[in-house]
């Protein structure tokens, strides 16, 4: 496969490999990066890569599809960092499901401030493992993570009182339906390893969204109060949402997810993933009742004060000549992005007509 990074419209090589480094930050699943670009003299592409999801934690490919909403919203806005706008459509071409957008850079204009913010944001981003200081998130800054997620036509909830009680019983099921789930432990361990290939630091704790299965996760959230520990504040629990749960909506959804997430690191807050809640069917759908059955939840996150955390590994854009192409982000070839594993042709399949998004002006 070649992996070269060639020009894309008026950006230049090393502009267009700044913005793929910058889409590569997106948080994932298991920091598995299911995403893949392709590089043309007019856009830039990006596919899901089946090769890298996760048949058994993630078998309807939601959380595939919000990790590749989340890179969607840095590519715009790496975009809007080299003073461009760009044309966005996602689902472009029913006939080729895994190509999820096309970006074509146009015109210059300067970026915003705002943009700015966000932009320098997305290095900075981490998912954070540890509790939250008890310090509570000014109803400002949570105004804004709400106006973040609508401008990406999502919608966020802030969960109180029985909604965040209703919660516990849910994690707890969750929990007991995963570590009973033939091969989601082997799932796991394989992506841990798969990060430690990448890493050249602290392994375990910073892997994707995901905390580890049987660490702080279960002994903060399902099992209690450990012995001789405090129990953590209650941080703030926020839920992304949807009005349907089609392919087109949960890519919108993850845009709207990492906008919040740019907006709350803009604003000095740190967050963390409960993603069982989403991850289980059964629970997902109690959930849902909790929000009172409008909306369906695309993710959970707890934001909140917090001491900043290491950052996860990320591949790189492109790789030098002979080296494992599969390792890399770009194709700049003609195949289209398949997989033979016969386990993941149970991803959803449901065409879609391409929906343009954004067009012209900043984001």
């Amino acid at each position: 496969m070649n992996c070269r990074v060639i020009p894309v419209g008026s950006m230049a090589t090393e502009q267009v490999r700044s913005v793929l480094a910058s889409a590569g930050h997106a948080p994932s699943a298991h920091n598995s990066q299911p995403w893949r670009f392709r590089c043309t003299t007019r856009a830039i592409e990006l596919y899901a890569d089946l090769d890298r999801a996760l048949p058994i934690t993630d078998p309807d490919q939601q959380e595939l599809l919000i990790a590749c909403g989340a890179a969607v919203l840095n590519l715009r806005l790496a975009i809007r960092a080299q003073g461009r706008r760009y044309d966005l459509r996602l689902l472009p071409d029913p006939k080729n499901p895994n190509l999820l957008a096309a970006l074509r850079p146009t015109g210059s204009h300067p970026i915003t401030a705002a943009e700015r913010s966000l932009a320098e944001a997305m290095t900075k981003r981490r998912t954070h493992r540890r509790p939250f200081a008890s310090t509570p998130v000014p109803i400002a800054a949570r105004n804004e993570l709400r106006r973040a997620a609508e401008i990406e036509q999502a919608w966020l909830a802030t969960l109180h009182g029985p909604q965040l009680s209703a919660l516990q019983p849910l994690l707890r099921a969750a929990h007991r339906v995963q570590m009973s789930t033939p091969g989601f432990m082997a799932e796991w361990r394989h992506w841990v390893n798969q990060a430690d290939a990448l890493r050249d630091g602290p392994r375990g704790s910073d892997i994707g969204w995901r905390p580890e299965p049987t660490g702080i996760w279960v002994s903060r959230d399902v099992a209690g109060v450990a012995p001789g520990r405090e129990p953590e504040p209650e941080p703030l629990t926020m839920v992304i949402g949807s009005s349907d749960d089609s392919r087109l909506s949960r890519l919108r959804a993850g845009q709207a997810m990492q906008r919040v997430l740019l907006a709350a690191t803009a604003a000095g807050l740190a967050a963390s993933f409960v993603t069982p809640l989403v991850e289980v069917p059964h629970t997902r759908a109690d959930l849902r009742v909790i929000l009172g059955g409008g909306v369906w939840p695309q993710a959970v996150l707890r934001l909140g004060y917090a001491t900043p955390a290491p950052g996860a590994p990320h591949r790189p854009a492109a790789s030098p000549a002979g080296a494992n192409a599969g390792a890399t982000l770009v194709n700049t070839g003609r195949t289209r992005l398949t997989t033979d594993c016969a386990t993941i042709e149970r991803a959803v399949q449901r065409a879609s007509t391409g929906v343009k998004t954004r067009s012209g002006g900043p984001t």
